[in-house]
């Protein structure tokens, strides 16, 4: 019997279309000294808004996801294949759950996915990605921050795929994609 491939999805940048998320290189470089130095955050951690005006403006960020990520017809084809299930998993903190569930009715998520994720207990965001492929053995997991890449290569099984981006697309990278539909033609050619 063929094995059922298990694969996971990030939201925003992969499901949804975020234009920001060509600018996270450059922002992470100006912001660097800032976070470690003002913030007095370990730069290796991704910041998490306290107040609720830092959580308000974190939830107006997000609405830069704001449509559909190119490929997404061809992933609702793939989720009708019996060999393989599909996961979505976004590292979005809690407090944006409102914004999430109705993005999940809008997609119809019910119909694609066998389970949707949202890092409610706000964890590091690549921290409780890494715990949901470890829990649902995920064979695979898509993501569009290189960062999060690079630390759940270094602690999870999974083969990790990375949708890059135009300012990104030089960095080498074994499993790099273009976009949500260059992904699903690969795991087409799995199942």
């Amino acid at each position: 019997m063929i094995k059922t491939l298990k694969v996971g999805f990030d939201m925003d940048g992969v499901i949804l279309y975020n234009p920001l998320r060509v600018f996270r290189g450059l922002a992470k470089k100006l912001l660097k000294p800032i976070k470690s130095s003002l913030l007095h955050q370990d730069k290796s951690l991704f910041y998490f808004p306290k107040s609720s005006f830092e959580k308000y403006l974190w939830t107006l960020i997000h609405k830069s996801s704001f449509k559909v990520n190119r490929g997404f017809l061809d992933l609702k084809e793939i989720s009708k294949n019996k060999k393989i299930k599909l996961y979505l998993i976004t590292g979005r903190y809690g407090f944006l759950e409102n914004d999430y569930n109705r993005w999940l009715k809008k997609i119809k998520a019910k119909r694609i996915f066998t389970q949707c994720y949202i890092n409610k207990k706000n964890l590091q965001p690549n921290q409780f990605k890494e715990n949901m492929i470890k829990k649902l053995k995920l064979d695979i997991y898509v993501e569009d921050n290189l960062d999060i890449i690079e630390k759940l290569n270094h602690h999870t099984k999974a083969s990790i795929l990375w949708i890059t981006n135009a300012v990104d697309k030089n960095i080498p990278y074994h499993f790099k994609y273009y976009s949500l539909k260059e992904v699903c033609q690969y795991l087409s050619t799995l199942v």
